[in-house]
């Protein structure tokens, strides 16, 4: 078949109209999902993504439970025609079978469009969200958006100095664990002699991160170390054994002890929470080791916790 001369020229406008894409697929640090953003588009600096640089156009790019790829597969089986009055088209990606929405929706006063996107990273779930005000939704079309997702590539690991360097303080200790993993970038970490196939649990495996929350007075320290720890997400069947105030790095900290179960093989684990006060923000270590390692895991948790810094 070939093109008359009018109609090619039209096609080769509406070709040079859209915005090309930046190249090979970026990855926002600390995610195991990249993309090549279209052109236009940057790093952000305020969220795992890429932006313009007015901020209008955004495109954030994050990770969600393994989970989520099957549930939506699921739901779609059951529901041929559509979820809550949507149905998501499929793309092929580089890194397989995606599906994606987009809607015309309102954010404030201005009409935009939205786009989401979800695939499977294996152990993880990849999920992209666009954004494109009205105004310039001539520019950054349905097609240059596809065009853009079709791109979504998965990498199998983020390199740990990344990861780290994410990290509001320092950690200079990592005590030959042989797994690092971003729970949230820039927010919470994780060590773990296991893996997000097997299973953190059936090993020793330690969570790190901040907390917005304080307790209002010292004297709510000892209740708020408790509650925290019969809190943390994974562990059922919590008792209490040992909870005192103590001192890390000269700063007033809480030690508490949990023995427990978690994960799915109902794994009995001795489980150390230390919350450090101080500012703002709160820092949370959680170490869990199976009741029979908890001996040799122990001192390997005191080691990375002593090796937390402030930044800067």
């Amino acid at each position: 078949m070939t093109f008359s001369r009018p109609l090619t020229a039209i096609a080769f406008l509406v070709a040079a109209s859209w915005p090309a894409l930046a190249g090979e697929a970026i990855f926002p640090q600390g995610v195991r999902i990249g993309l090549a953003p279209l052109v236009g588009l940057v790093p952000s600096k305020s969220f795992p993504g890429f932006e313009s640089e007015d901020e209008s156009v955004k495109v954030l790019v994050t990770e969600l439970p393994a989970a989520a790829y099957g549930e939506l597969k699921a739901k779609l089986a059951a529901s041929p025609k559509g979820i809550d009055g949507i149905k998501p088209e499929t793309i092929e990606t580089a890194a397989g079978l995606a599906y994606y929405t987009a809607e015309t929706a309102r954010d404030g006063a201005t009409t935009v469009r939205r786009y989401s996107m979800i695939l499977s990273g294996g152990t993880f779930s990849g999920y992209v969200a666009v954004q494109i005000p009205e105004n310039v939704a001539k520019v950054y079309t349905d097609d240059a958006v596809r065009q853009m997702f079709s791109s979504v590539a998965i990498r199998k690991d983020v390199p740990v100095e990344e990861q780290l360097g994410l990290l509001p303080f320092n950690m200079t200790q990592l005590s030959d664990f042989k797994n690092v993993h971003t729970l949230a970038p820039g927010a919470a970490i994780v060590l773990a002699d296991g893996n997000e196939t097997s299973g953190f649990e059936i090993a020793p495996f330690m969570v790190i991160g901040l907390l917005a929350a304080t307790p209002p007075q010292p004297d709510d320290r000892a209740r708020f170390a408790q509650q925290a720890a019969t809190t943390i997400p994974g562990v059922r069947d919590a008792r209490i054994t040992m909870s005192e105030p103590i001192r890390i790095d000269g700063m007033p900290a809480y030690e508490t002890r949990i023995d427990a179960t978690s994960g799915k093989d109902n794994t009995s684990v001795t489980v150390v929470q230390w919350l450090r006060f101080g500012g703002a923000n709160m820092l949370r270590i959680i170490g869990s080791a199976p009741r029979d390692q908890w001996s040799a895991a122990f001192p390997r948790f005191r080691a990375v916790r002593d090796g937390i810094q402030p930044r800067g």
